[in-house]
């Protein structure tokens, strides 16, 4: 029988720039204003993080009647509705936004479009956090479609003005599909100047569809809840390598390598790298005699935090 050898690991892979800065806010805000800081949602959809930011001080919540008054909260990365907003300023609260600045563009672009009368398109999951902030810029005048077939159900007031957004976490090449038949039936169709699927979303997608074919097992570590891994799993499957999701290294299964000897590793952007070691350390014990990291895009963005929690550093790097 094959004994398990090496490890590919993919490049890039793990936090993204928006998920590092989301993280941040939280900490400072606890460092500064003393615990319990309330963060609306998961600030990222990873267990490890939420739980590490709970033990912190951070509480979690959903509903902002859970929120004493004068508290001081934070939006988490998904980003929030407009009514969120609304009601987070009645209610007095002290606000800081960790919503990830390339979902914070779509919820822009479609409070300019809207206010020039488009209706719009948006591909995405019903349910996910994110959908339901952009959705809710907007009080109506945005169709959610998920897959294709929906397509053909969306009914419009009108058609003369009509804009498409993303979601930023999806497959890239679901979403050009779903994409493609918008396209069909509506040829007059407003996209975006720049795709909504963020960078590190598309860096991950391609690096797996790199190293997929090279592998004969791909291990992703994330959360059953985060749509940008999911995806990762997804797709190694398509291109035909049986993938797993671990949200850590005690999830995986010594049978699941049986008879393969290569295991491509990868990370959601929002799983820290102390769990990609940890799944290393555990693949080790399985028999892994190498670890090799491919050759991949090399990630420099990062993103300002916000007014009111920057330092001197990220004052500098905002302004270079």
């Amino acid at each position: 029988m094959q004994q398990l050898g090496e490890v590919l690991l993919a490049e890039p892979r793990g936090f993204c720039a928006g998920v590092d800065r989301a993280i941040e806010i939280v900490e400072r805000a606890i460092r500064k204003f003393g615990a319990p800081i309330y963060v609306r949602h998961e600030i990222v959809h990873n267990t490890f993080v939420v739980n590490d930011l709970k033990a912190k001080g951070a509480i979690f919540i959903e509903d902002l009647a859970e929120v004493p008054p004068g508290a001081t909260l934070v939006f988490s990365a998904h980003g929030v509705s407009q009514a969120v907003r609304r009601e987070a300023a009645e209610r007095g609260f002290s606000v800081f936004d960790a919503t990830c600045p390339l979902v914070t563009k779509v919820h822009v672009e479609v409070a300019k479009l809207a206010r020039e009368g488009y209706e719009f398109i948006m591909i995405g999951h019903k349910g996910h956090p994110e959908v339901e902030g952009t959705m809710g810029q907007l009080s109506s005048g945005i169709h959610l479609v998920e897959e294709v077939e929906d397509v053909a159900r969306v009914q419009l007031a009108q058609q003369e003005k009509l804009a498409v957004v993303t979601q930023t976490t999806l497959s890239v090449d679901d979403a050009a599909e779903i994409l493609a038949a918008v396209r069909k039936r509506f040829p007059q169709v407003r996209e975006p100047k720049q795709q909504d699927i963020c960078y590190a979303t598309q860096n991950r997608q391609d690096a797996v569809k790199v190293m997929a074919p090279q592998v004969d097992v791909v291990v992703v570590v994330g959360s059953p809840t985060s749509s940008n891994s999911n995806r990762l799993r997804e797709l190694a499957e398509r291109l035909g390598t049986p993938a797993y999701m671990v949200d850590g290294a005690e999830d995986l299964h010594l049978e699941w390598f049986e008879g393969r000897s290569r295991v491509g590793l990868t990370a959601g952007a929002s799983a820290p790298d102390v769990l990609v070691q940890a799944v290393i350390s555990r693949l080790r014990e399985f028999g892994a005699t190498s670890v090799r990291k491919m050759d991949g895009v090399q990630e420099h963005t990062r993103f300002p935090l916000p007014v009111g929690l920057g330092d001197k550093s990220m004052a500098e790097l905002s302004g270079s």
